[in-house]
Order: structure tokens, then C-alpha cells, then sequence
């Protein structure tokens, strides 16, 4: 599925207005991709190692933003799973490969809403522990190709989001 984005290209998939894509640090912070901040811990697990809490705006945000991308990835597990037509893909055409993609979430959500709880696939990636998607701490500073407005935007989205996650973390 990710090769469909592949070969549209990155500002083929950006979101509409006002909406983002949650992603991890291998994308730019830039307008329609919200990342993690870096140089801050970010994996569930740091977190979990000596019970140490997340501490500040910027270990809340990417605490919050880790449990989400870990929900997200257990969700593309389940879809993958219940939908193999999704290993077949490349070889139908681009306008095919939209309507399967459609379909498959369409379904995975009706199953999710109405009978999850009795489908062994939900049940197994519901177990499944939350798992760092890569190792390591973000060592490399905030960097983006440019400083444009739409760019400038999204990280103060992302301030705005870290402020009001710390309020209520308080």
C-alpha cells in the first residue's frame, strides 16, 4: 500500500486543508505531516523502563504521539491480515487499487465497530504490547527543507497540541 504513495509522490499525499498525517521522524516536520519532537524520548517503552513519566510539553506530545502511531500500526496489522488481496495489489491498476483499498477499510471498520470482540485477528493484535516502530532516540535536530508558512504552521499546531496535553496531563 505505502508503494502507491511511493510513486505519487510526497505532495500527491498530503491531506487536505486542516487535517495531518501522524508520522514518524524519517518524514520532515512539514504542513500535512505531524511528527515527533526530537532529541526527546519517544518510544512506549522508554517511558515504561524505572517508571519514569513523561516530564514536559515535548515528552507528553511524543509519548501521546507514540501511543497513537503504536493503535495505528496494530490497526494496518489487523487490516492486512483480514484483507490479502492487499499483498496483490501492484497488479491492478492505480484507479483499481483506490476502490480495493476503499473497500478493505470500509470493511475492517464495520468488523471493528460490530463484532471485533469475536474476531480472532482483532483480538490478536489487540494483545500485542505496544512496540517501538524503531530504536533509538531522535539525535538529529528539527530540521525541514524550508521555513515556509504552511511548514511554520504545522509545528506551531504541534506546540499548540504539546501546550494543551501538558495542561491536562497537569
Amino acid at each position: 500500500m505505502l508503494h502507491i504513495f511511493a510513486r505519487m509522490g510526497i505532495d500527491t499525499i498530503k491531506p487536505t486543508e486542516g487535517k495531518y498525517y501522524i508520522v514518524d521522524s524519517g518524514y520532515p516536520q512539514m504542513a500535512g505531516f505531524l511528527g515527533p519532537y526530537r532529541g526527546e524520548r519517544y518510544h512506549l517503552l522508554d517511558f515504561r523502563r524505572g517508571n519514569h513519566r513523561a516530564s514536559g510539553k515535548k515528552e507528553i506530545f511524543n509519548h501521546t504521539h507514540s501511543s497513537l502511531r503504536s493503535v495505528i500500526e496494530r490497526t494496518f496489522g489487523v487490516w492486512k491480515k483480514k484483507g490479502p488481496i492487499l499483498r496483490d495489489i501492484p497488479s491492478y491498476s492505480f484507479d483499481k487499487q483506490v476502490l480495493i483499498l476503499i473497500a478493505t477499510m470500509v470493511l475492517h471498520n464495520y468488523i471493528r465497530r460490530h463484532a471485533w470482540s469475536n474476531d480472532e485477528d482483532f483480538r490478536q493484535f489487540e494483545s500485542i504490547p505496544d512496540m517501538p516502530i524503531s530504536s533509538g532516540h531522535f539525535d538529529r535536530g528539527e530540521s525541514s527543507s524550508s521555513n515556509s508558512e504552511s511548514d511554520l504552521e504545522i509545528a506551531m499546531l504541534r506546540e499548540t497540541i504539546a501546550n494543551s496535553l501538558m495542561n491536562q496531563y497537569l
